[in-house]
């Protein structure tokens, strides 16, 4: 009990660290929060009347593709927090702050706690931002108090799993500039599933690849719990490519960090 009482005093001591050197240092914060609100604009607002016509159950016209976009861009705040966990990380290890704490007598594990955690944190709140941003424009859920709660619950899966995955990348990256190109793929997956357009629209080779890769079924949970179209098998895949993703980066993650500790 002492020593996980050490863990976690040690973990929030480095969660305090993280958000106030977010709050001293916000230009990733709001990198994560401007990206999705341009696309919003652009996708909305620019090519919502032909998007949106092409897709089934929409009427013509930009006013209701605002429905079936700003949950996959929504998703898109989630994969964008990815590149703020993976700088913070490299950042530290590459400015020697990560052997300074190595020498000090904390919690191994706090660090990349510390990380996580206010990475997940920093990126709900752009979440909540960029949700606010699309009700603003048009976007009318029908969802319930408990779906509400039941999609922000996905959404934190999705955040914690790719910041696992993220802090992995921070500690492999040899330098910032690395560390930032590495998570990108990341960011833009969603617009290679159904975050803009059916997958049934696809050609056949990529209409595979967009039902088969993680964010698909995610988007089309959110889409099932907001519009009330019904989550199907969608919810139970995404919660299974949440858990798998979140597994494997913090294993990852944690072997890293302990092999470094060892050199």
């Amino acid at each position: 009990m002492a020593t996980l009482s050490y863990a976690a005093r040690d973990s929030r001591t480095m969660l305090r660290r993280n958000l106030k050197k977010a709050l001293r240092y916000p230009s990733l914060t709001l990198t994560v929060v401007i990206m999705p609100i341009a696309m919003l604009l652009l996708f909305n607002y620019v090519f919502g009347s032909a998007l949106g016509t092409g897709i089934s159950g929409l009427p013509t016209g930009s006013g209701e593709y605002i429905d079936y976009l700003a949950p996959g861009i929504i998703l898109m705040a989630a994969t964008s927090g990815a590149l703020t966990t993976a700088i913070s990380v490299c950042a530290d290890k590459t400015e020697g702050i990560v052997n300074r704490f190595r020498t000090m007598p904390i919690s191994r594990a706090s660090f990349l706690t510390g990380h996580v955690v206010g990475s997940v944190i920093q990126t709900m709140v752009s979440i909540a931002l960029v949700t606010g941003v699309a009700l603003l424009m048009g976007f009318r859920p029908n969802a319930t108090p408990v779906e509400w709660l039941a999609a922000a619950g996905l959404l934190a899966l999705l955040t914690l799993a790719l910041t696992w995955v993220s802090a992995g990348i921070g500690l492999v990256a040899k330098n910032v500039e690395t560390a930032s190109n590495i998570p990108m793929p990341l960011t833009f997956l969603p617009f290679l599933g159904s975050a803009i357009v059916p997958t049934e629209s696809m050609p056949a080779g990529l209409r595979w690849f967009a039902e088969y890769q993680p964010f698909t079924p995610v988007i089309e949970t959110l889409r099932g719990l907001w519009l009330g179209t019904g989550t199907g098998s969608s919810a139970a895949i995404a919660l299974a490519w949440c858990a798998g993703l979140s597994l494997v980066g913090y294993l990852w993650a944690r072997r890293t960090f302990k092999t470094g500790a060892k050199r």
